[in-house]
């Protein structure tokens, strides 16, 4: 996995979730907390999550073959769906049905200070994990806002990471509450209530991973810029002289495919055409790296098709 996979911000998570796992677990033995229990596979399930990142990253790497001639970029893609099925199944769902039958059957707290004093614990490290993710992310994010990051980046373990951390510190101070507020009124419905709140906060991010990767999955297009990079460097002006149609395609996080029509001199010989589409290439690469399979194939522009527009029928879902 490349360093902006997030390799520092997942391994950081991966330390901290363990640790706090640990820990949680720990304080649910010695309290009966059930929003110690649901922390506690909360954490767990981010550990998972973390080792299937780094091992969808590590996949990633392996070399094309004759069965995968684009090699296997989309692994990390595959992984971080994982990641979000997880974080649904293992982590909300069993948070909410943990929390209700708290509700059902409340049960006073014990050993209030085992809970308390993990939860402040697990809040520090969780902070340190996040400020780690942070700063990994802001490496790469440049301009955009942080909802732009989490739904265009093509790398999905920094997006999944931050998202994970950002639940977790939210669900900390949900647990903290319903702790707190079991301890001060005596009843053990609120530490129920705080459970239930955990599960549905994991299953809402959940749900936004799983439809961000769905996306990448599915095939995504270069960024705009990587775009507007890619046509600037087609055209010289002299053998190739438009783009009559262009389409890129993400086969992994740091791996693009472009495929292009250009327009080229009526005249121009075949070895002309030929050397001026292996300098257009040459181009594209310079400008955008990740480029790696690009296709180009040389055609006349002709006004009239041009005015009719493309066949629908001959491109890919229609457009």
């Amino acid at each position: 996995m490349s360093a902006s996979g997030g390799t520092k911000a997942i391994v950081a998570a991966l330390a901290a979730n363990l640790a706090i796992a640990v820990a949680k677990f720990v304080a649910f033995l010695f309290s009966g907390s059930s929003s110690m229990l649901a922390e506690s596979v909360h954490s767990l399930a981010d550990s998972g999550n973390q080792g299937l990142l780094l091992l969808g990253g590590k996949k990633a790497q392996r070399a094309a073959t004759p069965q995968h001639p684009f090699g296997y970029g989309r692994e990390r893609y595959i992984y971080a769906f994982l990641v979000s099925i997880v974080l649904f199944s293992v982590g909300g769902m069993f948070a909410i049905y943990e929390g209700y039958e708290k509700i059902k059957h409340p049960h006073e707290l014990e050993h209030w200070y085992w809970p308390v004093g993990v939860l402040v614990f697990a809040i520090i490290a969780e902070s340190f994990s996040f400020r780690t993710a942070i700063k990994e992310s802001n490496s790469i994010r440049g301009k955009q806002s942080w909802s732009d990051f989490v739904r265009r980046a093509k790398a999905p373990e920094l997006p999944v990471v931050l998202l994970e951390d950002l639940g977790a510190l939210i669900g900390l101070v949900l647990a903290l509450g319903g702790v707190g507020i079991a301890l001060a009124t005596g009843n053990g419905v609120w530490d129920g209530i705080g459970t239930l709140c955990i599960g549905v906060l994991l299953i809402l991010i959940a749900i936004v991973l799983a439809v961000e990767t769905k996306s990448l999955l599915l095939g995504e297009s270069a960024g705009i810029e990587e775009v507007q990079k890619i046509e600037g460097a087609i055209v010289d002006g002299d053998t190739v002289t438009r783009i009559i149609h262009m389409r890129t395609l993400h086969l992994g996080p740091e791996e693009l495919l472009v495929a292009a029509k250009v327009a080229v001199q009526h005249d121009d010989t075949a070895t002309e055409v030929a050397s001026a589409i292996n300098a257009a290439e040459a181009r594209i690469r310079e400008a955008v790296p990740i480029a790696r399979v690009i296709y180009l194939e040389p055609d006349i522009y002709s006004e009239t098709a041009a005015a009719a527009g493309e066949n629908p029928a001959k491109s890919p879902g229609g457009h």
